[in-house]
């Protein structure tokens, strides 16, 4: 997974990116609950910001790694 990333521009950190998507389009979120990267407490929040339909399963922070099928199963329905 690391293989293709590049670095990043230092004004990616610095440079508004504009007004999020979340606020217009529907969004889904795969809450991980046995995520160690971002606390899943956290996504929750984030996904309850962002009025998101949500799932849990669990994993860790690469549940498209662990649980491919259930990724996909999200991506399907959030694709509908």
């Amino acid at each position: 997974m690391a293989a293709p990333q590049r670095p990043a521009a230092l004004s990616a950190l610095f440079t508004p990116s504009g007004e999020p998507a979340w606020k217009t389009i529907p969004s889904w979120y795969l809450v991980a609950s046995q995520d160690h990267t971002i606390p899943p407490e956290a996504e929750r929040a984030m996904a309850e910001r962002a009025g998101a339909t949500t799932i849990e399963i669990n994993s860790s922070h690469v549940a498209m790694m662990s649980h491919p099928r259930d990724v996909a199963a999200l991506i399907l329905v959030a694709a509908k």
